[in-house]
């Protein structure tokens, strides 16, 4: 009787020697980083007892000054929605350029550029540039979270058109369709249900992003939450941190109902 055999995925790396090699440096570089690194411990010790006073003086949170809450939140959803709108409408072209199959190099290489300018930096440093250009308020944050949606969804959606089905752009330009034409019948319809996804995502997260951004300056409940610590009004600040759970939480649902209903 032959022996059963068993298919077994071959590793990444097929030399054991350097697959081996490169987990002990990794290790090893591990180590080091930590035993560098200039942790304090005496002040990380002292630091504990303060943290435990933050928590219990959060609890339980106050809803009392609802009317801020509510001022904070809508400014937030309104930076969030507009910043989507924005960055997935200048996303769809920076994808178009970005995209080597549909692109000739010189475009290519610009609209990469675009994409890669506007992912390189963190959401809260872009803020603070925009909160010194054009001062504190929700046009920073706006303009913060619009160049954040062009990075990330601009990008994906570019992966994604340089992944589409080639026969249909044959098909339209050999029944004589331009480049217009192309995009709008052969290219669009491919790339739409992810870019809904995207763009439920991407307000996802600048939902998330609004609150971060606010801390220096750019509006929203951020803002808020940030003059609350500075008053060590810490059961009102808790109560703002809960409210941006639920609100994060019921976003997701709504987000995950309409990809379900497009896919």
């Amino acid at each position: 009787m032959t022996p059963q055999r068993h298919w077994k995925k071959p590793p990444f790396i097929q030399n054991p020697w350097l697959r081996y090699g490169l987990w002990a440096g990794a290790t090893l570089y591990l180590l080091v980083a930590l035993w560098s690194l200039p942790f304090d411990w005496a002040r990380i010790t002292e630091g504990l007892p303060r943290a435990a006073r933050i928590f219990s003086g959060g609890f339980p949170p106050s809803f009392e000054r609802l009317d801020l809450l509510t001022k904070g939140f809508k400014e937030s959803f309104q930076i969030a929605i507009l910043a989507t709108l924005l960055g997935v409408a200048l996303s769809i072209p920076c994808a178009v350029m970005a995209a080597r199959n549909i692109s000739p190099l010189p475009v290519y290489l610009f609209g990469r550029a675009v994409i890669i300018v506007s992912r390189s930096f963190h959401p809260v440093i872009v803020a603070i540039l925009f909160v010194a250009a054009v001062g504190f308020g929700p046009l920073a944050g706006i303009i913060t979270l619009t160049l954040y949606s062009i990075g990330f969804v601009g990008k994906l959606l570019a992966e994604e058109i340089e992944e589409i089905d080639w026969g249909q752009v044959e098909a339209v330009r050999a029944a004589g369709g331009g480049f217009m034409a192309m995009l709008c019948y052969a290219v669009f319809p491919q790339i739409l249900p992810r870019q809904v996804g995207l763009s439920m995502y991407q307000l996802d997260s600048n939902l998330r992003a609004s609150a971060v951004v606010g801390i220096v300056g750019a509006g929203g409940i951020g803002s808020t939450l940030m003059n609350a610590f500075g008053r060590y009004d810490y059961a009102f600040a808790f109560a703002i941190l809960l409210i941006i759970i639920a609100v994060i939480l019921v976003s997701e649902g709504i987000s995950g109902w309409v990809r379900k209903k497009i896919w």
